[in-house]
């Protein structure tokens, strides 16, 4: 087994939310979750016939050094600009993961504005762009519900990386980093509208796809579906959930 394949536990094995299991010298992935069915049908008739599917919901567990390729270097450098801030490492970067190809960083959100800038401005590294900010909610990460992830690039090296940042349902705030990377205005933006992350700093935290007096954030999990009729050229539809049929 390579050290980037990750170990997919059975709905026997699936431990209790947050616990580890190690696997000789690789750690299991962190599951959160144990999921039934598919596609989140909880409230009405499943007509998939997946209803008696089990699966669990997983996250990558850290990487172990060696990462391979160009991962150490990049991790290193940043690892010696932290310490250099007079930081500990630990308290700045929370793991590090490497899967499918791809190097994640996750960041304690008080401290992305620092690492978006050393990414950026020092010579080894050199990701000159940010190539935005996508939201994910995951109900089941209890105290992380929400994760941004910011895809970088080194056009100077040709190399991608990924940080991710994760914050609380009741507490959705990240730094903003669009004073660093101006083109991430308008995702910050959207992110905010469709997922509810809150990105202080931003210099106009204003909806992108939902009208300006809309309510909640309809990518999130927790949004409720159906409910609002939809009104298009003076016809109106009925919401979905009130012309639903099973038969």
């Amino acid at each position: 087994m390579s050290e980037t394949e990750s170990v997919t536990p059975t709905p026997d094995e699936v431990q209790p939310q947050g616990q580890m299991q190690a696997l000789g010298s690789f750690q299991a992935p962190d599951v959160v979750a144990q999921r039934t069915g598919m596609f989140g049908v909880h409230d009405a008739g499943d007509t998939t016939g997946f209803g008696g599917l089990q699966q669990a919901a997983t996250f990558a567990a850290p990487s172990q050094r060696p990462y391979g390729s160009w991962y150490d270097s990049v991790v290193d450098i940043l690892e010696e600009l932290i310490t250099e801030d007079g930081l500990d490492v630990n308290d700045v970067i929370e793991k590090v993961v490497v899967e499918h190809d791809q190097l994640t960083i996750f960041i304690a959100r008080e401290h992305i504005q620092r690492v978006a800038r050393h990414l950026r401005d020092d010579q080894d590294l050199r990701f000159e762009l940010c190539i935005g900010t996508n939201g994910v909610h995951y109900p089941a990460d209890r105290g992380r519900e929400l994760h941004a992830i910011y895809p970088f690039m080194s056009i100077t090296h040709n190399r991608m990386l990924r940080l991710e940042v994760t914050c609380p349902d009741a507490d959705p705030h990240i730094p903003s980093i669009v004073d660093i990377y101006p083109a991430n205005d308008w995702q910050e933006r959207e992110t905010w509208d469709l997922m509810g992350i809150i990105f202080d700093g931003h210099p106009s935290l204003t909806r992108t796809a939902m009208p300006d007096d809309w309510v909640g954030h309809p990518q999130r999990k927790d949004y409720p579906l159906g409910g609002i009729p939809v009104e298009y050229k003076g016809a109106t539809v009925p919401p979905a959930d009130t012309r639903r049929s099973y038969n």
